[in-house]
């Protein structure tokens, strides 16, 4: 049998044993004292080092931005100048070289190496002052080079047909192999250049497809819109044609087509018949050949082989299309070649009732008497 516990008066609290009892300890004031003195001994011991480093990291930084201004302004005025020259040269020139300036061309031409240009130099400034910054509170770099070395190798190979593109960009950029509107033949396609990147170019094909074409995988680029384009049309006529009437016919073709607009734009040089390509037994080839706009080579050649038919119509000057067909002999009689008929072939003749194999006979049935 338990007794019944002997309730707490209100508001009584078991007093705590001795050992149960909280230690406070209260620093004393010649603790703190000691402390203080402490903390500035040693403040005053390296404030002069940390306000070298600091002033040091300031100077780094204030002398990075400065150059980085300064290079990005120089590589700006450059790029400005550069085009300048080129547009004054263009307006001050009437030969050839003058007309093949391409406002748009130049424009990209100039941002990409401005681009280009811009983004090393910040890196080289930027990364060289951040070096030069953690050097400043005495960091061991030489940890730091390796490693990034390391990666920088491990990166180059997992990414070399990136870079390889990047710098075959660059290279194509600053060499001027191409630019925007300009006609291409890279091996791996052909078109028209609508985009010029440092990693890709983009080309419109002859059917409007859109061709995406690493620049590390062009091994070769024809370009077909710098310069001029030639222009050349072949006139096959027959070979007793008087040569001096064909040559006089074709020169006032020329002479025409160069006086009237747009073709006088579209011809860079005079139209010129540059004589006999060959000469075959019954025809020979007459050669016609002029330089024109980039480009226009096709348009300048279909219109000169309209205007030169219709010329030589007029002049009564006959055009072949290659051999001429060959001078009517005696007909051929087409059954010379075909055996004579087979007695065989009458089915009344003895030799095919010979031939022919036995009919079979009836058996014959007696009649029931």
């Amino acid at each position: 049998m338990s007794l019944p516990a002997v309730p707490l008066a209100a508001g009584s609290s078991p007093s705590p044993t001795p050992s149960e009892s909280p230690t406070v300890t209260v620093p004393s004031l010649q603790d703190a004292q000691e402390s203080a003195t402490n903390a500035a001994s040693w403040v005053e011991q390296n404030w002069s080092t940390w306000l070298a480093i600091g002033l040091r990291v300031l100077l780094i930084v204030v002398i990075a931005a400065v150059l980085r201004k300064f290079v990005l302004r120089a590589i700006t005025k450059l790029i400005d100048r550069m085009n300048r020259t080129v547009e004054s040269a263009a307006e001050g020139s009437t030969t050839l070289g003058g007309l093949l300036v391409n406002a748009e061309r130049r424009r990209q031409r100039s941002q990409a190496i401005g681009s280009v240009l811009r983004s090393v130099a910040s890196f080289l400034i930027l990364g060289t002052a951040a070096l030069m910054a953690l050097s400043a509170f005495e960091i061991n770099l030489a940890p730091l080079l390796a490693s990034a070395g390391v990666a920088g190798v491990a990166i180059g190979f997992g990414a070399r047909n990136l870079v390889t593109d990047f710098l075959s960009g660059v290279f194509m950029i600053l060499e001027d192999q191409y630019g925007v509107g300009d006609q291409i033949d890279a091996g791996v396609a052909t078109g028209e250049v609508i985009e010029v990147g440092l990693r890709v170019t983009k080309l419109r094909g002859d059917n409007g497809e859109i061709w995406y074409v690493r620049n590390g995988e062009v091994k070769r680029i024809g370009n077909l819109s710098q310069g001029w384009a030639t222009a050349g049309v072949d006139v096959t006529v027959k070979a007793s044609e008087d040569l001096d009437r064909v040559k006089a016919t074709l020169d006032e073709v020329a002479e025409k087509m160069s006086k009237e607009e747009p073709w006088n734009e579209l011809l860079w040089s005079p139209i010129e018949v540059l004589g006999l390509d060959s000469v075959l037994l019954d025809s020979m080839v007459v050669r016609v050949s002029a330089k024109t706009m980039p480009g226009k080579a096709l348009t300048v050649e279909r219109e000169l082989r309209w205007r030169v038919k219709r010329a030589f119509d007029a002049a009564d000057i006959r055009i072949v299309g290659g051999a001429t067909a060959p001078a009517a002999e005696d007909p051929v009689d087409t059954t010379a070649a075909v055996a004579a008929p087979s007695v065989f072939s009458n089915a009344d003749s003895p030799q095919v009732a010979a031939a022919s194999p036995i009919a079979p006979q009836r058996a014959v049935t007696p009649s029931p008497k």
